[in-house]
Formats: structure tokens, sequence, C-alpha cells
């Protein structure tokens, strides 16, 4: 084994990780449920920054209604944002399956 070759791919690995995670801090992605009725952006760490809600969803009568389309548009969005999450790091491995629990920084 080349000692040397596997430490410049690991370094190689954590400044395309360092990289990720400055990109993530400036992504937004927005789930949608309802047709659009509901909409929520999360930033790519996962924090709600806007949400949309339809008027006529504000009454009294669509309260559970409403309630449902939320969850369903977060859920929709962390979808996304897991899924861009899975892309990327699986282009900074080459698709290498890291053990659990394991992080990089």
């Amino acid at each position: 084994m080349n000692y040397k070759n596997m430490m410049q791919q690991a370094q190689a690995m954590q400044a395309q990780m360092l990289a990720f995670q400055e990109k993530m801090k400036t992504l937004e992605v927005t789930g949608a449920s309802g047709g659009g009725l509901v909409k929520i952006t999360l930033t790519g760490q996962g924090t709600v920054t806007r949400t949309h809600i339809d008027p006529s969803l504000l009454s009294v009568e669509e309260k559970e209604v409403l309630e449902d389309l939320v969850c369903a548009a977060f859920r929709d969005a962390r979808q996304k944002l897991d899924g861009l999450n899975a892309t990327e790091l699986a282009q900074i491995t080459g698709g290498m399956q890291l053990p659990p629990g394991f992080q990089l920084p």
C-alpha cells in the first residue's frame, strides 16, 4: 500500500468536504404540498427560512388540513435536502461507503 497516496486522497476528500459544507450554507431547497398551496424553504443546514400558505387555507374549517400540509411540505423539503446531501457525499467519496457514525469535517 502507498500510504503517502492514501493520505493525499484523504486530504483531498477533506478539502472537498469543507467546500461542500460551505456550499450547504448558501443552498436552499423548497418543499411543497397540496399542489403548491403550502411551501417551506430550508437552508442547506435544515433551518426553515420561509413559509408560504395560500390564503384559501386560513380558516378554522381548514385547520387540520393546513397542519397536515405544513408537515408534508416540510417532509418534502427535508427529503430534497437529504437527497442533495447524499448525492454530493457520494461524489466526494467516490461512492465509498463510510462506516456507521463516521463523520467527515
